[in-house]
């Protein structure tokens, strides 16, 4: 298992060093294609970033799988219960990271942090930086931007979870969890217990490839599509006009329209790297990355179920406060 391993690591960086004279020899030369021409530079972006995007989540959706096997939503559960609003808004953010969370599982883990007693608040923190922060992001954006930005994301993405959780958990908003929900503080007790051995781990690594990129494939391929076409056909200047340092409106409307918007991590880090290459300025679009991920409209009516109006409308408020402030303080600091 190890040398299978190994060879197969090997042969994975092979193939991703080959992408980028592929891309070239695809578009230029294969299709004749020109590299200052409009199509030729949207199809290169396309056919370099789509299997280099395919190929970075392979082998992170393997790895993570593996290690996720640590960190249960159960165990997570588990150790969160009981802990005060700081401590437990912090960990929660940092354990929101390593844990298996999408928007169509917000429920089920609501219900289930409710039953282990652990504070709104810090649910809330977990809730905001599972799908935002989450590992596949931070390495998709390392594979495809570099280190500064995934740590600026990283750091931004952790600050608003921990402090709108923080914030939340202080207006003291219980009684607008919806009352099915509160009953459940009364249920029988969670059991937490789970042995696998290291077979066991790797089939979960690899269950979990074939999960999650049957499930992402077709945004990643939009969130491509999208950023091929902004790459190869939208001006330099109008990127810098529209989404630059220089327009104060810029923040607000990128997180306006984030939230009608679906998609993951993953769908829309080709999207960023496409908006900054053309001139977009760095808190613009993250502000636009965390809007599409934390507060889009599907979301929300998911967490209806189990949440009030007055809840949810102060959940919106005050993570959109926090995105356009982190929008803001990086166009002016960057």
């Amino acid at each position: 298992m190890i040398v299978l391993g190994v060879l197969g690591l090997g042969g994975w960086f092979f193939i991703y060093n080959q992408l980028l004279p592929f891309s070239h020899f695809f578009a230029y030369t294969l299709l004749g294609l020109s590299p200052d021409g409009h199509l030729g530079g949207a199809v290169q972006f396309f056919v370099y970033d789509a299997p280099k995007v395919m190929l970075l989540l392979t082998l992170v959706v393997f790895v993570i799988g593996m290690l996720r096997t640590f960190f249960t939503p159960e165990r997570t559960r588990k150790f969160l219960a009981g802990k005060r609003e700081s401590t437990g808004n912090v960990l929660a953010a940092l354990l929101g990271i390593v844990t298996p969370f999408c928007s169509c599982s917000a429920i089920p883990l609501f219900l289930g942090f409710v039953q282990a007693g652990v504070p709104l608040g810090v649910t809330l923190s977990f809730l905001i930086a599972a799908p935002m922060v989450n590992e596949i992001a931070l390495i998709l954006l390392y594979g495809l931007l570099g280190w500064k930005v995934a740590a600026l994301y990283l750091f931004s993405g952790l600050t608003i979870a921990i402090v709108c959780g923080w914030v939340i958990g202080k207006m003291n908003m219980e009684s607008h969890i919806e009352d099915w929900v509160q009953e459940m503080r009364n249920g029988d007790p969670l059991v937490f217990d789970q042995k696998l051995t290291w077979s066991d781990r790797v089939q979960v690594g690899s269950e979990a490839v074939v999960d999650i990129l049957g499930k992402v494939w077709i945004y990643v391929i939009a969130g491509i599509t999208v950023g091929a076409v902004i790459h190869g056909y939208v001006p330099e200047n109008l990127m810098a006009s529209l989404m630059g340092k220089d327009s104060w409106w810029s923040v607000p409307a990128a997180v306006l329209m984030g939230i009608p918007m679906y998609s993951n991590a993953a769908g829309t880090v080709p999207v960023v790297e496409a908006l900054l290459g053309k001139g977009a300025a760095l808190g613009t679009v993250l502000a636009f990355m965390m809007s599409v991920i934390a507060l889009s409209l599907p979301e929300m009516v998911i967490l209806r179920k189990v949440l009030k109006p007055k809840l949810i409308a102060t959940y919106i408020l005050v993570v959109g406060g926090g995105i356009l402030f982190t929008g803001y303080f990086f166009n002016l600091v960057i």
